[in-house]
């Protein structure tokens, strides 16, 4: 397929011109294994278009996105097109000058790559730069001197500098005109390279004495449309005889240099002869239009023609170059060979890398053998030197997966873990296969991107906290702390109460917990006596997506203050019921009399219950027991005791303040109810007179005796069917011990932790006081129903109706 550029100007040989320039778009697409290449007229415009690669190579432009496509090229530095991602052409981007890019050569070809991405795709591109008339010839001399003996004959041929011209073929110089003189014409020749060499021949004898100065403009034409054309001025001095021009003893030298030569490195040495004698035989060399980039490379000496290395020779820049030496005598005559040096490859440029391509960050749950990024690798060096091996040293999970060409996939081997590597710095190593190597490294950094694949961990597999009882609400209790190793809000941790009860209520109203800090706060005060402790769940949750949590059990454990008085079951201390025990006359000294039963609510020492009298009517008559509150007599009973003895008794606990509680315990020495002259409360009122007090008693005492035989018969009845065995008539049984409401002995740890009761039978016709012990019970926790105090009339159901009489206890204990 062949497309021309027309622009309505006159075209000539397939180009289009003006005469400023050249706008030439010629383009030749072809395929040969999935390559494309274009022609294309240099100095073209930057954003002209070479061609549609899109189209050419059957790729659909969205294609070209989001594959990424782009314009890679071998050479360093400039980059000369690039492709349009929205509609696929392959566009100018910068100034292509053929002359610039390839010299004198025939052929001048950009070799560019089209790589694609997912996946990797590499299309080589071939753009033949072809060549427009934009340079016009030049004489490396303005002033092209001559020294001509009169004796010179006609047809005498004088060679002429020739005209320079960078575009080649038919574009380069194609003639010479000589301006029109009676003496000179000019003759063109040309050599097997192509190359034209102009002579000025002699047609007409000079005569020295009539013109020894003459100067004749030379003008050299190209072939390009339209003709460019130089010019330089000949002077002809006009001498006598020089008729020997200098001759080389090669046309054409050769030398080689590696590059980086040293400086002053002679390349070789050219070497013209003059068969002349004298000034007319001494010769110099110079140069002949050589470029300013060679000509910062070598110098010629002018006499010994010695070509020295003066800059830098870099076999990537040109691998061969051409110079042209002149050797001119002293009249003016010259001559002119070639100098061809190349220039041998060193190792002496490390492989490049190139990061193409990279995912950057990547997420820690990507899958082995996923592609994060693409390296390229060029080595400028030649052959052997230029063969590169890329490897990475560290010990990463990722490695090199060699592709087209020169790329490589960066792809990993392994699980990544951000919470254990979160950052990875890859070094890439290339090195090439020169004598030494040389090799460069890379270095990449990859950072891996956090996801929420890790629940809050506490760090504690329970927590135990400890709190005393009457807490103030609000207080701390203790803290619990969880460890979330993601990152931002995926390690972020929240706390809070699962939802539970505790006694029937939310635990929500017992506890609260600080969702930043884990602090666990008490809401309300707590209790010992309620319940010792409870526990709780706290959850720790992140705020990833979805999120993740985990739980952790905390144990309240409330400890006991002492805030609790001990309480007395028996006697009753309030003043509406009255307790009166029954002591027989003949007790000895150690008899056990009646027992004081208290307990305390606390716990542990606060409820250790000590027992003390702290008032009797006779102090040496009665003892108690410390720790039991058992009443006994210290001594037998004598007749001179007062029958009416009235003890005070406190309870104390073993607390930190002590609490204490006190009763009072009224006993009556007797052998039988009839001995007593009288009975009245006990309780006796001092504001009361005592002949008051003796009347009520024996109005009572009368009044009740027969009553309370006959109550006592009927008890004595009702005993024998419930006990198998009675050893007296006539006993009073005495209700048992009982406890206040809602008590109950928490753990073993109160004071009825062995319970214990005493059935005792005291007879009314017998001298001595008999005991007898039936059961002992261990009924650690009462039914919520009982009451802590019982009046006379609660006595009446056990001993009979009584009509409200005054109680008379026997022991029960």
């Amino acid at each position: 397929m062949n497309a021309w550029s027309m622009t309505g100007k006159p075209v000539y040989r397939g180009f289009s011109m003006d005469r400023y320039g050249v706008v030439l778009l010629f383009i030749s697409l072809h395929f040969a294994y999935g390559d494309v290449s274009y022609s294309v007229a240099e100095e073209m415009k930057r954003g002209s278009v070479i061609g549609n690669l899109a189209k050419d190579l059957g790729l659909g432009t969205a294609a070209l996105s989001s594959r990424k496509a782009r314009i890679d090229t071998d050479r360093s530095g400039k980059q000369y097109c690039d492709i349009n991602l929205s509609s696929g052409d392959l566009i100018v981007t910068d100034r292509i000058d053929r002359e610039g890019l390839c010299g004198k050569k025939a052929t001048c070809l950009l070799k560019e790559e089209l790589v694609l991405e997912n996946p990797l795709e590499l299309h080589r591109i071939s753009i033949h730069v072809q060549d427009i008339n934009d340079n016009a010839p030049h004489f490396s001399e303005e002033l092209i001197s001559f020294e001509i003996r009169e004796s010179a004959v006609k047809g005498a041929t004088f060679l002429l500098t020739e005209a320079h011209d960078a575009d080649i073929g038919s574009n380069t110089v194609q003639h010479y005109n000589l301006q029109n003189n009676e003496h000179f014409t000019i003759n063109v020749d040309t050599d097997g390279s192509g190359r034209k060499h102009s002579e000025l021949v002699l047609v007409k004898e000079l005569d020295r004495e009539q013109d020894n100065d003459l100067k004749l403009v030379l003008t050299a034409v190209d072939g390009g449309s339209p003709r460019r054309s130089g010019t330089a001025i000949i002077h002809i001095t006009v001498l006598d005889a020089n008729d020997n021009a200098p001759v080389f003893n090669q046309v054409v030298y050769e030398a080689n240099v590696p590059e980086n030569a040293p400086l002053d490195t002679i390349v070789i040495a050219v070497s013209a002869t003059d068969a002349d004698a004298g000034p007319n035989g001494d010769i110099t060399y110079s140069f002949d239009h050589v470029s300013d980039d060679h000509a910062t490379l070598f110098s010629l000496d002018q006499k010994t023609g010695e070509i020295r290395v003066i800059g830098s020779i870099d076999y990537e820049t040109e691998t061969s170059i051409e110079l042209r030496i002149r050797a001119k005598d002293g009249p003016g005559l010259t001559s002119y060979c070639t100098v061809i040096i190349d220039v041998t490859d060193v190792n002496d440029n490390p492989p490049a890398i190139s990061l193409k391509s990279l995912t950057n960050p990547i997420p820690e749950n990507v899958s082995p053998g996923s592609e994060v990024g693409i390296i390229n690798v060029q080595d400028r060096d030649s052959e052997n030197n230029r063969q590169v091996r890329c490897s990475i040293q560290q010990n990463v999970p990722f490695k090199l997966v060699p592709s087209i060409k020169n790329y490589y996939s960066l792809v990993t081997t392994g699980q990544l873990d951000r919470e254990l590597v979160s950052d990875y710095n890859i070094t890439i190593i290339a090195t090439d296969e020169g004598s030494p190597p040389l090799s460069s490294s890379k270095t990449v950094q990859l950072s891996v991107a956090d996801i929420n694949d890790n629940p809050p961990v506490f760090e504690e597999q329970s927590y135990s906290a400890y709190v005393t009882e009457n807490n103030k609400p609000g207080s701390t209790l203790c803290s619990v702390t969880a460890r979330d190793p993601d990152w931002r809000q995926n390690g972020t941790v929240v706390y809070s109460l699962l939802p539970g009860e505790v006694n029937g209520a939310s635990v929500s109203s017992y506890l609260s917990v600080n969702g930043d800090t884990g602090v666990i706060h008490a809401v309300r005060s707590f209790d010992y006596e309620q319940f010792r402790s409870f526990k709780v769940h706290v959850m720790a949750r992140d705020n990833g997506s979805p999120p993740l949590s985990s739980n952790v059990t905390v144990s309240v454990f409330i400890s006991d203050v002492n805030d609790n008085s001990p309480q007395i079951l028996y006697p009753a201390p309030e003043g509406n019921s009255f307790m009166t025990e029954l002591v027989p006359k003949a007790a000895h000294g150690g008899s056990l009399v009646s027992k004081v039963i208290a307990v305390d609510a606390d716990s542990g020492q606060n409820a250790w219950l000590s027992y003390h009298i702290v008032k009797s009517t006779d102090p040496g008559l009665f003892s108690i027991g410390v720790h039991s509150g058992e009443i006994r007599t210290q001594r037998d009973i004598s007749e001179s005791d007062s029958m009416k003895q009235n003890l005070i008794v406190a309870v104390k606990d073993n607390g930190q303040p002590t609490l204490s509680a006190t009763c009072s315990m009224y006993l009556l020495i007797s052998d039988n109810l009839a001995e007593v002259p009288e009975l009245k409360d006990i309780s006796y009122d001092e504001k009361n007179s005592k002949l008051t007090s003796y009347l009520i008693i024996a109005l009572v005492s009368v009044s009740t005796f027969f009553l309370t035989f006959i109550i006592i018969i009927l008890g004595v009845r009702f005993c024998r069917r419930r006990k198998p065995r009675l050893l007296f008539d006539g006993a009073v049984a005495i209700p048992s011990a009982y406890l206040p409401p809602n008590y109950a002995d928490v753990d073993g740890t109160g004071t009825l932790r062995s319970t214990y009761n005493y059935d005792a039978y005291l007879t009314t016709g017998s001298r001595t006081s008999d005991f007898k012990f039936v059961t002992s019970y261990n009924d650690n926790t009462l039914p919520a129903d009982q009451t802590l105090r019982k009046s006379p009339s609660d006595f009446a159901d056990a001993f009979g109706d009584c009509d409200s009489s005054p109680e008379v206890r026997a022991m029960h204990i």
